[in-house]
């Protein structure tokens, strides 16, 4: 049985099957145009109303049902675009090729890839809310942006006078039961550090460090994962106390808002000493393996060797440099919440980095509910690189999306939640950032709310959306809409 298949069998009012047929659609950020065209189709086929804009944003349109047609028109939001990330070893053109699916254990994965359920299942929801008959609404607007992973360009770019909506439905959140009323803001950074070579000889080596869990480095970066790459670049500084090398390279990372989970240096080694060489990495990794072993139980450095020749490697110099930033630059969480308990307040993420030819490139994703503090830690990072004679280039923003005292939305989502469950939901703020931000600045009077099915591991192959928590969460909108009149 193929997993259309299975989803077939599972499915209600058509939610998995709109799933897998976008999963066939590439939509990579910043690669919009299929899926954009995609929706655009959907919409002519079913007659909706639509406009494609500039950045590629859909929005559709479907009329109130009879009783409801005087009632403010609602918003489904939502974004388009997926974090394209493939587990070590495998290989997958994002661009051109369809993601595999797999049902397991009630959820619903895609083979060596990111799955897309960030924010693949909005669309699918949106979708099948447009196309069902069956349900009361107020006119129903569907907002389906671009690039919300790679800074929300989407969003930032959005003509608000084209939505007559006053309530929205973001639907980009991962926690069944939980409805979210507030998230963080934050901004991109990077960092460029010029390095200088010289010619050395020896046996080439690539150390790798893997196995570690990654993660959504807003939603996961208070369970403390590991940074690849951060824990390569204490292995570069222990290991040198008993092994001597050079460093030709080291990269790891894919998306500033992904926790890294793997990342890899060629290094030089004399060939006479290689041997020393694995015994302190054998010893080094049995440190880390004690140290993290409930943290990050399958953390893993090996050694693959390569061939003794003359190899380009970094200046001593330059690369005492880059390890002091990699080591000193602040990671993880900042500050935590004084007003809301178990919030993260600020942090920042190093996603991305990559030392090759004559530049070391560092990339980072800031994030806090307080925009001072959030220019603090950019400043910080600035300071630091420009100390260290690099280059400090600040990058895109987004703005925190606050907390609405008054909201007749939040209390209409809690009283049928509760009907419905049996029991209030968790009313959250998050330390992710949404797009209700941007969108609260252009239509300053909106009143919204944020929710999802469950969703396991983003960001990372690994990645799960719960089938029946899907199919509970469209029930429960269908009611919510209902309510609105």
């Amino acid at each position: 049985m193929t997993v259309e298949e299975m989803c077939r069998d599972l499915d209600y009012k058509n939610v998995l099957q709109y799933f897998c047929d976008i999963s066939r659609v590439p939509r990579g950020s910043g690669h919009n145009e299929k899926i954009s065209n995609y929706l655009a189709d959907f919409a002519k086929a079913h007659g909706l109303r639509y406009v494609q804009d500039e950045t590629l944003n859909i929005i559709m349109y479907k009329p109130a049902t009879p009783g409801y047609e005087n009632h403010t028109p609602v918003i489904i939001q939502g974004h388009m675009d997926m974090v394209c990330v493939t587990a070590p070893g495998v290989e997958h053109d994002f661009e051109n090729e369809p993601l595999e699916l797999f049902v397991e254990d009630g959820y619903l994965g895609a083979k060596g890839t990111t799955l897309g359920g960030d924010d693949g299942i909005a669309v699918a929801i949106g979708m099948a809310l447009l196309t069902d008959d069956t349900i009361e609404h107020p006119a129903l607007e569907l907002l389906i942006t671009t690039d919300e992973e790679t800074g929300m360009d989407g969003a930032k770019n959005l003509d608000a006078s084209l939505l007559k909506g006053r309530y929205m439905l973001n639907l980009d959140s991962e926690e069944e039961g939980s409805v979210l009323v507030s998230c963080a803001g934050g901004l991109g950074a990077r960092t460029v550090l010029p390095i200088k070579r010289e010619s050395a000889s020896g046996k080439k080596v690539r150390v790798t460090v893997s196995g570690l869990k990654g993660g959504h480095s807003g939603a996961e970066i208070h369970r403390w994962r590991t940074n690849a790459l951060l824990l390569l670049a204490r292995y570069l500084f222990e290991v040198r106390e008993t092994a001597e090398y050079a460093m030709i390279s080291m990269e790891g990372g894919e998306k500033t808002n992904a926790i890294p989970c793997l990342a890899a240096a060629d290094l030089v080694v004399d060939a006479s000493e290689f041997e020393e060489f694995k015994e302190a990495t054998a010893a080094l990794l049995a440190k880390y393996q004690n140290e993290l072993s409930a943290a990050e139980p399958d953390v893993m450095i090996t050694l693959t060797e390569g061939d003794e020749g003359r190899y380009e490697i970094m200046h001593p110099n330059s690369f005492e440099r880059m390890l002091f930033l990699l080591l000193q630059a602040p990671n993880g969480v900042q500050a935590m919440s004084a007003a809301i308990e178990g919030l993260v307040e600020t942090s920042l993420n190093l996603g991305i980095f990559k030392a090759a030819g004559d530049s070391a490139l560092f990339c980072y994703s800031i994030r806090s509910s307080v925009g001072t503090a959030k220019y603090f830690v950019r400043d910080r990072l600035a300071y630091l690189a420009e100390f260290m004679g690099a280059e400090f280039i600040p990058g895109g923003e987004y703005p925190a999306w606050e907390y609405k005292q008054n909201s007749p939305l939040r209390d209409l989502f809690v009283r049928v939640f509760t009907e419905d469950y049996g029991h209030a939901p968790k009313v959250e703020a998050i330390h992710a950032g949404l797009e209700c931000g941007l969108i609260c600045e252009k239509i300053p009077d909106i009143d919204i709310v944020s929710l999802g099915p469950d969703m396991r591991d983003i960001h990372t192959p690994k990645e799960r959306l719960g089938i029946e928590s899907t199919i509970r969460v469209y029930q429960f909108l269908e009611h919510l809409l209902a309510e609105m009149k």
